[in-house]
């Protein structure tokens, strides 16, 4: 097997860590530094799809719907909601790293089929809690696939995300009946408490990191109430 070829560094804001992205023929890697190790793997992406085509299922036949996803990653997520939407509906992606879009614009971007050349996405460089903390009823499905998890936290600035004040936030910018759905790389009970405590109807799934094998991941669905 060849090795994987070292393309590009990255640094997350706010002492997160350095980004690295490796590329091996037609495959590509994504890896943190220090001890977590490869991140996102461009041929292991079958729950980040299953997290987009859970969270949009309510939204298969509804026009002008728009759908927040947070975390770029190497598009899939996207990739997965742009398919799940109407042609008249909008993804706005949250990406906090500059970088990561500019990969997604060259070689990596294939992996998802360029989903950010798709005239319904809208990109939106920067903390994703921005978008999430406006109080306004903004969104029909909001994704989440940041830091692992509420288990996984790589990064301490996204704690709000997962806090019950981050949680009751997120519940206002979803419309009614809006969905809620996080990617999260195992179960975390505690964390489902907190979904309900804010407001939500909750429910999880399991979904394989590779279509039918691979690890289980958790996927977070929490429904906003329809008034």
């Amino acid at each position: 097997m060849k090795p994987l070829n070292k393309l590009a560094t990255a640094i997350i804001p706010n002492d997160g860590g350095e980004l690295t992205l490796f590329r091996r023929e037609d495959e590509f890697s994504i890896r943190l530094s220090g001890v977590r190790g490869e991140l996102m793997n461009s041929r292991v992406y079958n729950s980040e799809k299953e997290l987009s085509q859970m969270g949009c299922e309510h939204l298969k036949s509804t026009p002008n719907a728009h759908v927040l996803v947070g975390g770029l990653g190497m598009g899939y997520t996207l990739a997965a909601a742009l398919k799940a939407v109407t042609p008249s509906s909008q993804v706005t992606v949250a990406e906090l790293i500059p970088e990561v879009v500019e990969w997604n614009k060259g070689p990596l971007g294939n992996c998802a089929k360029n989903p950010l050349q798709d005239p319904r996405t809208n990109v939106k460089v920067g903390d994703v809690k921005h978008l999430l903390n406006t109080k306004t009823p903004t969104y029909d499905a909001i994704l989440l696939d940041v830091d692992n998890g509420p288990e996984g936290l790589t990064h301490s600035d996204n704690n709000w995300i997962y806090s019950i004040d981050g949680l009751e936030d997120i519940y206002q910018v979803l419309k009614p009946n809006g969905m809620l759905a996080i990617w999260s790389a195992g179960p975390d009970y505690l964390f489902s408490v907190r979904l309900k405590n804010a407001g939500f109807k909750v429910s999880t799934r399991i979904a394989r990191a590779r279509k039918g094998k691979g690890r289980k991941h958790t996927i977070s669905l929490a429904k906003k109430a329809s008034s």
